[in-house]
């Protein structure tokens, strides 16, 4: 949650060093503000507009987005990797095109695979649990602090992607499955949101979980949010439409952007006489 980064961690030794053989960076993920969480929110659906846009308008089908988007994902990862610190256009690129993607693979596994949307939850949640695991094993610290040796970029992405898929097959289960529809799906996945930081801020929940746990709450928060003004007032909606909806949702996260808020300060080093 935000509160994570108004305090200096406690350095522990993967914290104040980079593994041998590593290069260090500066931090290379955003500052964990409410701007923060305002474009998090709203990555996803601009991801999943321009999806739609691609499989009707483009006319390549499913299986023609999910390469492109793949392939698209692949080359900002790539660019993403090679910065030496935190470019908002990049980063975001990447988290809305990982959205497009484990969207893909969430709607896969249930639609092609014909596995249950309660069995993708959980497995997608065991494959999330045993990133993090492998993760504080290798690394010794899953701080948002420290996301500065390849190492742990690398950690940090497949986690990305790990909890789109899961909010993804999560918020499916509530809103299709459970039939609560997109404005309920939405009121309902804010207060879960506002509990984590409730329980966050007042009762010292970690900050680390707090956040990932948050983190996987607004894929479908956004959606749901997206839905409910895109779809038409026959299936629920406001009607608005997915290209004015998406275009909104862009214009919004492009002007966050451009603020610049959401960059991390540089971290100070104590250093120790020879």
């Amino acid at each position: 949650m935000a509160h994570e980064t108004s305090q200096t961690p406690v350095p522990d030794l993967a914290d104040t060093a980079a593994s041998p053989g590593r290069r260090s960076r500066r931090n290379k993920v955003p500052e964990v503000t409410v701007c923060f969480w305002i474009i998090k929110v709203l990555c996803p659906t601009v991801g999943g507009t321009i999806a739609d846009l691609l499989d009707e308008k483009a006319g390549i089908g499913p299986t023609g987005v999910s390469v492109l988007t793949s392939a698209l994902l692949a080359v900002v990862l790539v660019v993403q990797f090679r910065t030496a610190a935190h470019r908002a256009g990049v980063y975001w690129t990447a988290v809305a095109l990982i959205s497009v993607v484990a969207t893909l693979i969430s709607d896969d596994l249930t639609d092609s695979m014909g596995v249950p949307l309660e069995t993708g939850t959980t497995v997608f949640a065991i494959v999330l649990a045993v990133v993090f695991a492998v993760w504080y094993r290798r690394e010794r610290t899953l701080s948002l602090h420290s996301i500065d040796t390849t190492g742990r970029e690398s950690f940090y992405w497949l986690a990305v992607l790990c909890a789109f898929a899961l909010g993804t097959a999560a918020g499916d289960l509530i809103s299709e499955r459970m039939d609560f529809g997109h404005w309920l799906s939405a009121v309902l996945f804010g207060l879960v949101i506002a509990a984590v930081a409730l329980a966050h801020f007042a009762l010292d929940l970690d900050a680390v979980w707090s956040f990932w746990i948050a983190y996987v709450l607004t894929r479908p928060l956004g959606v749901s949010i997206g839905d409910y003004l895109s779809h038409p007032a026959g299936d629920g909606g406001l009607g608005l439409g997915a290209v004015l909806t998406g275009a909104l949702f862009l214009s919004l996260v492009l002007a966050l952007a451009v603020t610049r808020k959401d960059v991390a300060q540089p971290r100070r080093t104590t250093r120790t006489a020879a």
